[in-house]
């Protein structure tokens, strides 16, 4: 008798020694430095975004946080890199609108998909797009630039950050309302690239993101027409909205969230959603961010961001149909 209680206790000791060597990692979380990867090239506004936030983190988690860009292949690079990687905080995404809601649609033979292989931890940002043109396009206004491009047809080019991207979308959206032909060229990296592009006079116009173009803007270098947003952005008072020039239904700014790969414990998604809304809710993070054409936008739960995701992939699997817009 005394033999088996001797067994049963032994094998009690063990059981609890186990869930303790299990436990202690999401207990003692984080205990080394955390990757946050950004499926875009530097100079892009998830670039922007998570070099403002990246201090805050580092010092609220109390471990370094290191900004991983890998970009390529419209962010499904960058977004593979994530979902392979060992679900122990350790490694997370900061998504957008076109890695994981338009991506999907764009892209149907792709292994990852946004609502199988993540958890959603919160929005982070909502960031506008602006209609942005080369000094050298004489238009000062989106009307302007509509009477410009109707002269001539199919000669004026687009940038984009892919045939699916969001910037890709919008402009395929305004040349079918204002009645104009633009030919799309596309460029590897997302809006960074694009941007470069723009700068560079390679094409005239693009649809890219107000964070994107700021800084542009401020050394002479390119010129906004347009701001795809309910109301004027702070960064760009004079410039009017896209709905003020006449198309009302243009307000999609480009959503960026927090994510970390299926299969990550519970306490640790709660530590870093509670860690990214003390950051985003500190007013010099808010102030920095609304410098650059981001505003502030946080979930109030994991699960309402999952909510809005999956609402975001619906809509866009309906018009990345109706644009019949497909991968390069």
């Amino acid at each position: 008798m005394q033999s088996i209680s001797l067994r049963v206790l032994a094998t009690a000791v063990f059981l609890l020694a186990a869930g303790a060597v299990h436990a202690q990692p999401t207990a003692n979380y984080p205990a080394r430095p955390v990757r946050m990867i950004v499926p875009f090239a530097p100079g892009g506004a998830s670039d922007f975004v998570a070099r403002i936030i990246q201090p805050g983190l580092t010092e609220d988690l109390g471990q370094q946080i290191v900004i991983d860009n890998r970009a390529g292949a419209s962010g499904n690079i960058g977004v593979q890199v994530a979902a392979e990687a060992t679900p122990d905080g350790y490694t997370m995404l900061l998504g957008n609108i076109g890695s994981m809601a338009i991506n999907p649609s764009i892209y149907p033979r792709f292994p990852v998909r946004a609502l199988r292989h993540f958890i959603a931890v919160t929005q982070v940002v909502d960031v506008p797009t602006a209609l942005a043109a080369h000094p050298s396009v004489p238009s000062a206004t989106v009307k302007e630039f509509i009477a410009y491009a109707k002269a001539r047809p199919g000669k004026l080019n687009f940038g984009s950050a892919g045939a699916g991207s969001n910037g890709r979308l919008e402009m395929e959206s305004f040349m079918n309302q204002a009645g104009i032909s633009l030919v799309q060229i596309p460029y590897k990296g997302g809006a960074g690239a694009a941007s470069a592009a723009l700068v560079g006079g390679e094409v005239s116009v693009a649809m890219i993101t107000v964070a994107s173009v700021i800084p542009h803007v401020k050394a002479g270098r390119l010129k906004v027409l347009g701001v795809a947003a309910s109301k004027r952005v702070d960064a760009l008072p004079a410039v009017a909205t896209m709905a003020e020039s006449g198309f009302p239904g243009m307000t999609t700014g480009s959503w960026q969230g927090a994510y970390v790969p299926k299969g990550t414990p519970r306490t640790i998604v709660n530590r870093l959603y509670a860690s990214f809304t003390k950051v985003l809710g500190e007013p010099e993070v808010i102030r920095r961010l609304a410098l650059g054409g981001a505003q502030v936008v946080t979930s109030k739960s994991p699960e309402e961001f999952a909510a809005f995701m999956k609402a975001q992939n619906e809509h866009f699997e309906k018009l990345v149909k109706q644009v019949g817009a497909v991968a390069e």
